[in-house]
């Protein structure tokens, strides 16, 4: 898994007028987020954070400039900020990344051929989501213990059970709005 990053943190709004910014942190200890060092966002830049107070954070460029002023903080809203694996500690024996799930075969209760593979893990603030596709098609599911009730990295695997509300036509649209 070289050089796979990992979704660490999202900068926020700026807070104040020195450039300052909010940062969400996704560390299972928030204020850990900095300890990683350089961090890197979907541009490919590297920032460095410094915390200012809980969840306020100053940002260092590559080029040893901090930001100072809040227009250069508004520019970064948004900013995903990622941590390369080899960087994060591992996890435990019965616990996993949501990384780790994207690309996993996706098999149903007794199903003997996957019906798909994980494309991606979202997460838009009601909690995480599973896209799930194969073929052509392809459809969300809410990542709960009763959606996802059997989970095995080790195999590449893992088991959902659709809740009534998904329904997929046969013309690949699952929001149920007619083909035209």
């Amino acid at each position: 898994m070289g050089g796979q990053r990992i979704l660490m943190g999202v900068v926020g709004r700026p807070h104040g007028v020195r450039g300052l910014v909010h940062v969400h942190s996704y560390a299972t200890v928030p204020a850990d987020l900095a300890a990683y060092g350089t961090l890197h966002d979907d541009r490919g830049d590297a920032w460095t954070l410094r915390w200012q107070g809980r969840g306020i954070g100053e940002l260092t460029g590559a080029d040893g400039q901090v930001l100072r002023d809040r227009d250069a903080a508004q520019a970064l809203v948004n900013r995903r900020l990622h941590v390369e694996r080899d960087r994060l500690p591992a996890p435990a024996p019965d616990e996993f990344y949501l990384a780790d799930l994207v690309g996993l075969a996706v098999f149903e209760p007794g199903g003997p051929a996957a019906i798909g593979t994980v494309r991606a893990v979202h997460d838009y603030g009601a909690g995480s989501s599973l896209e799930i596709g194969g073929g052509d098609q392809g459809f969300l599911l809410p990542f709960t213990r009763a959606c996802v009730p059997a989970i095995d990295i080790a195999a590449g695997r893992l088991v959902i059970v659709r809740p009534d509300e998904i329904e997929i036509r046969p013309d690949g649209d699952e929001f149920g709005e007619a083909a035209e």
